[in-house]
């Protein structure tokens, strides 16, 4: 790995403390030697390689919490407030360290920029966290992954942000975008599209919304409602009504493991966020329908789809997505749904009554749940996604049968993903038409032309988007 940086002396902005000298350690993880570092922090730096290397958050988290560090249900959140807040905070703790490094952060090694910012992170925004064991740790860390030098450039930083924590004041950058993009921590030219379709104070509730924290949502299934309503205050879960979605409950309590409950681990339900339960509402499937789901990983929706469809047949194209899956309709012990490898642009299936395609998107819609993918995307995805959605809408037409009707859907809130594929697919295929569910079906609210229109900043829930299609009778 290439070093950018000397040493604490040329490094930092101002006079720097000398080497670590504080007690290390508090109490998040356990620690693998006297004067190791928590395996906490290990597994979030490891985290922040793999996003790095392209990795989605979700899926490097799960792995290295568990099957890596196997860390008990308390490490784990507390990695997650780590990881997930740092990634929400990025620019905030970016301004504040590039004061305190000399000539600034960009010339320095990506992996020790990341250790920097998990310490800054802890020093100012995690109040269980001591200052010193945030130093320390993190000093231990940069020497351990980086060298002495490192090591040293860490603690000059830190202590020096430490020391002026009550006097941090944000740069005020002269252009509007700049300064949103500074306080919220989200790149530029997302914001730039989001301003000119909705004006800043819209957008801003936006970022707000995208900042704050993902409630965990129940669905009940196999049982009603206020059955496990009942159950879960029982297990001294404290719950309340979900926006939007019917019969959804929010957890209002921490939950250290959901195995812990007794109603998921009979199968009494299953987390979903609303605005993934309004997609499947909206599609208002037949009763008795058979059903494929070509994009179904990681399985939610063919879960809620299997409440009035005879058969469902979810498909996905990665094996490893696929498992949770399995996993859900294991445990929820559905006996109609059917998970197989597929590539949704080439289906494997005969026509049949209806088909979901919850397309590969930006997810701008799911920010507050993938603070990473603010920071993956560039201009180019929506070429490139669109591409891929224009392929998989088209393939998914010739497998849904004559009168059938086909859904296509994204959690993207972007127009490119969403109307502009809608409208290009009924322009290239007369022989469909826009059909919306009856009335009533979901809340007026959600619903534009038609079409299902979720949005975080005006309903409190995940963004989503959906299009509910016929086929003509005769259609071939």
């Amino acid at each position: 790995m290439t070093r950018r940086w000397n040493d604490s002396r040329s490094a930092v902005g101002g006079s720097g403390d000398g080497g670590a000298d504080a007690p290390l350690g508090d109490a998040p993880a356990r620690v693998a030697t006297p004067a190791g570092v928590t395996d906490a922090r290990a597994a979030a730096a490891a985290i922040c390689t793999d996003l790095r290397a392209g990795e989605l958050l979700d899926g490097s988290f799960d792995r290295r919490v568990g099957d890596e560090y196997h860390l008990d249900a308390r490490d784990r959140r507390w990695t997650r407030e780590l990881v997930y807040g740092m990634l929400r905070r990025r620019s905030r703790l970016d301004a504040f360290l590039n004061e305190r490094v000399r000539n600034g952060i960009a010339r320095l090694d990506a992996d020790l920029l990341d250790l920097l910012r998990l310490g800054a992170f802890q020093l100012l925004h995690m109040g269980s966290v001591p200052a010193y064991a945030a130093i320390a740790q993190t000093v231990e860390l940069a020497k351990r992954r980086h060298g002495i030098g490192a090591s040293k450039l860490a603690n000059a930083v830190l202590r020096r942000l430490d020391r002026e924590r009550d006097a941090l004041r944000l740069p005020t950058p002269s252009d509007p975008l700049d300064a949103l993009g500074l306080e919220y921590s989200h790149p530029r030219w997302l914001l730039a599209r989001w301003v000119a379709r909705w004006g800043e104070e819209e957008t801003r509730r936006l970022l707000e919304a995208n900042n704050g924290e993902a409630p965990l949502v129940a669905r009940p299934y196999h049982a009603v409602r206020e059955q496990l309503e009942a159950m879960l205050e029982a297990a001294g879960v404290r719950v309340e009504d979900a926006p939007l979605a019917r019969d959804s409950i929010v957890l209002n309590s921490p939950v250290s493991s959901l195995t812990d409950l007794g109603a998921f681990r009979q199968g009494l339900f299953h987390l979903q966020d609303p605005g993934s339960t309004l997609v499947t509402q909206y599609a208002c499937v037949p009763t008795g329908a058979i059903v494929a789901d070509l994009c179904a990983a990681p399985g939610g929706k063919s879960i809620e789809l299997s409440r009035n469809a005879s058969r469902v047949y979810a498909s996905d194209i990665s094996f490893g997505r696929l498992r949770r899956v399995v996993g859900n309709i294991h445990r929820l012990e559905i006996g109609h749904v059917f998970p197989y490898v597929a590539d949704a642009r080439m289906p494997t299936i005969k026509p049949v009554d209806f088909v979901l395609i919850d397309v590969p998107c930006t997810g701008t819609g799911t920010f507050r749940r993938h603070p990473d993918a603010r920071w993956r995307l560039k201009p180019s995805d929506l070429a490139v996604l669109g591409a891929l959605q224009r392929a998989i809408f088209r393939a998914a037409a010739e497998v849904v049968r004559p009168g059938g009707l086909l859904v296509y859907s994204t959690c993207s809130l972007e127009p490119e993903e969403n109307d502009a594929q809608l409208e290009a697919f009924l322009a290239e295929n007369p022989g469909w038409r826009l059909e919306p569910p009856p009335d009533g079906t979901v809340p007026a609210t959600v619903l534009d032309a038609g079409r299902l229109r979720v949005l975080p900043q005006r309903h409190g829930i995940d963004g989503a988007f959906a299009a509910r299609l016929r086929r003509t009778e005769g259609e071939q």
